[in-house]
């Protein structure tokens, strides 16, 4: 009889440096699959994010749910003794990750370099701001920052109106998600060699990437995108509408959809109108397609176009706040993104379920986020084989 996995990387070990929210993005989808994370955080302080809010019952929801499903550590890897536990946690250890402005774990003798000579198959995995290289390497870096120096900024808002950071960290979790693919890469490719690598992900790299057609206008057409609201570059209509009572986004993103939408409206000519025959020209039209959509729409309710499209073929949607998204039956009810759970210390609490489905090892939300050093004795005492008394003068010392 096969043993029950708790997850696709059941087996895997990783150590987590990491704090606020990239790198605890990246170990939380990790964890939610299985892979056994061990968050190290600093004795006696804790990780940044503990003192993030929103808080219940004095504890954080930041952390609450960026760390479930991981064991808790603490650990001063500033003195000898925390830095020789740390190297013999990583000889058991598959992966290391970390977010401190580059240079930092050099300084404490515990970069890379120095791993791989304790670990030859450890895979070294480090988020910043700027990456491990290059000329801004040093720079601190947060969200805000590589949405400035990416471009993304430059290209969110409305037209007239000033560069807008999103509405929710997108370089953070962008980087969070760039790394996750890189550690699983680097996994892959040591079944094959047996030995580990560097992982080297920057939060303004990640932002970049994310730019697709914004990158394709500038050096094909030798042109900035400017700030353009809800409208899509590249495929129109393909923005937010006014409905009688509120927004309503409608995709048409090819020629047959417009065909669709044209019939629908009452205007079939328009599908041979020289101005809008082709996705180019009616990118090109935008004001004019737009203007004739609304004419349409700003007659009936957001609920209304939406069914009416959707029974077409037409992608159409109402813009939901998070209540609203917290109470739909597909979003929330049969793909689960928001999960009830229960913290010893907050008590019940709601948590974003994880956004990858596998049918036959489901990511899963096991375990409430760990308390500040709540694992020391079980990782001490299973992987490195500490005795109780050993322990006991570990936190005598404050090395844990």
């Amino acid at each position: 009889m096969l043993l029950q996995r708790q997850g696709a990387l059941d087996g895997l070990t990783v150590l987590d440096l990491t704090r606020v929210l990239a790198g605890p993005f990246c170990t939380m989808m990790l964890a939610d699959m299985g892979a056994n994370i061990i968050k190290i955080e600093q004795a006696g302080k804790g990780a940044d994010e503990r003192q993030m809010g929103p808080f219940l019952n004095g504890e954080s929801a930041y952390f609450m749910n960026l760390n479930r499903n991981k064991k808790g550590m603490s650990l001063n890897l500033k003195s000898d003794k925390g830095k020789e536990i740390f190297k013999e946690l990583v000889k058991k250890a598959d992966i290391v990750i970390e977010n401190y402005r580059p240079g930092t774990m050099e300084k404490l003798g515990l970069g890379y370099d120095v791993l791989k000579e304790v670990n030859p198959r450890i895979i070294y995995a480090a988020v910043s701001g700027f990456g491990h290289y290059g000329p801004y390497s040093d720079r601190p870096g947060y969200d805000i920052i590589a949405q400035a120096m990416s471009g993304l900024m430059s290209t969110t808002g409305w037209p007239g109106g000033h560069p807008t950071r999103s509405g929710t960290a997108m370089g953070d979790v962008l980087g969070g998600l760039s790394c996750a693919i890189g550690i699983l890469s680097a996994v892959y490719n040591r079944c094959h060699t047996n030995e580990g690598q560097k992982v080297d992900v920057a939060l303004v790299d990640s932002s970049v990437a994310s730019l697709e057609i914004i990158n394709m206008i500038y050096f094909t057409e030798g042109r900035l995108p400017q700030r353009i609201g809800n409208r899509y570059e590249s495929v129109y209509p393909y923005d937010s509408f006014q409905a009688k009572d509120d927004l309503v986004i409608i995709a048409g993103g090819n020629d047959k959809l417009w065909s669709l939408l044209c019939n629908l409206m009452g205007r079939p000519e328009l599908i041979e109108e020289p101005r809008f025959k082709l996705n180019r020209d009616r990118v090109k039209n935008h004001e004019d397609v737009k203007k004739i959509v609304e004419e349409w729409t700003c007659t009936r309710t957001v609920s209304e176009i939406v069914e009416t499209l959707l029974a077409t073929g037409i992608p159409a949607a109402p813009i939901y706040n998070i209540a609203q998204v917290s109470e739909d039956p597909h979003i929330a009810g049969a793909r689960e993104m928001f999960v009830q759970t229960e913290h010893p210390k907050a008590g019940p609490i709601k948590l974003t379920g994880s956004h990858i489905k596998l049918s036959d090892t489901k990511p899963a939300i096991r375990t409430p986020a760990p308390g500040l050093g709540q694992h020391n004795e079980e990782i001490l005492s299973a992987m490195i084989g500490l005795t109780a008394q050993e322990i006991q003068e570990l936190k005598d010392s404050g090395v844990i």
